[in-house]
């Protein structure tokens, strides 16, 4: 499972599609709906979130959202709190970069077209439920990537 921090705007169609399923079962999770999944570090941003659920449902409207701006069709009513006004979560600087190398890495192989055109970005933007600061990455990132940040 991966829930990028990324926006959504620097994935292809795929990623955003694989995105909004993930989110979906981050969802399902999240409301104990599931077995599975519990304790994936990536959950634990909505886990201790003060309002888990209407953090979940806000990371899916940002989804959606950028799936409305590629007229794709993808569910609204699957939200079960879409319209909720939630606390930021922190993201660090080192993380946001380390998730846009690592899907750069991706897209140079799956849609080289997407990787160009997210080459050029200057400044790095995060989903909307994130704020970024200062830091290092995630501790559950265990792949070659972190080693350079390390």
């Amino acid at each position: 499972m991966r829930i990028w921090s990324l926006h959504p705007s620097y994935l292809d169609w795929m990623g955003l599609g694989a995105q909004w399923r993930e989110a979906l079962l981050a969802q399902k999770v999240t409301e104990g709906k599931t077995r599975g999944w519990k304790n994936h570090p990536q959950l634990d941003r909505f886990k201790y979130h003060p309002k888990p659920m209407e953090a979940v449902g806000y990371y899916l409207k940002g989804i959606h959202d950028e799936s409305l701006t590629r007229r794709y069709k993808y569910n609204y009513s699957k939200i079960l709190y879409p319209d909720s006004v939630v606390d930021l979560i922190n993201l660090s600087q080192d993380q946001l970069q380390y998730e846009f190398d690592l899907l750069q890495e991706r897209l140079k192989k799956r849609t080289p077209e997407k990787y160009e055109e997210n080459r050029g970005i200057k400044e790095l933007r995060a989903h909307s439920l994130f704020k970024v600061i200062p830091g290092l990455p995630e501790k559950w990132e265990k792949s070659y990537w972190v080693k350079k940040w390390v």
